[in-house]
């Protein structure tokens, strides 16, 4: 039995960062998100359609995104944008994460004595 390496944990909030960016550079619907995250992280994160539809559907309530049936390669989908209050969203959410990296490298680097914590 092959079982599945999961995402960890502390990655919350991180699909939410992932499809704001994604949507920020052009409309897209919901499984070329899913496979657009798998690609751009080389294959090492992965959120299926179960966790980045819930997801879509909330930005959207929030009118972060907003969407419109289309034909795409010749089937019908949903293709989703983000709005001027979702760009907004989107900065102030890779500023927060950018925060949060440098803070957690801090420690786990050292923090102020400059001495690794992990060897």
């Amino acid at each position: 039995m092959t079982i599945k390496k999961t995402n960890p944990d502390f990655l919350n909030g991180v699909p939410e960062l992932l499809i704001l960016r994604l949507l920020g550079e052009r409309p897209r619907h919901g499984y070329d998100l899913v496979e657009a995250i798998k690609t751009s992280s080389l294959m090492q994160l992965e959120f299926g359609e179960g966790c980045i539809y819930p997801i879509l559907h909330r930005l959207e309530s929030q009118n972060y995104l907003t969407s419109r049936r289309e034909s795409v390669a010749g089937r019908g989908r949903i293709v989703y944008r983000v709005t001027k209050k979702g760009e907004k969203r989107l900065a102030e959410s890779w500023q927060t994460w950018k925060q949060v990296v440098a803070s957690v490298t801090a420690v786990l680097e050292g923090g102020e004595h400059g001495q690794p914590a992990l060897s």
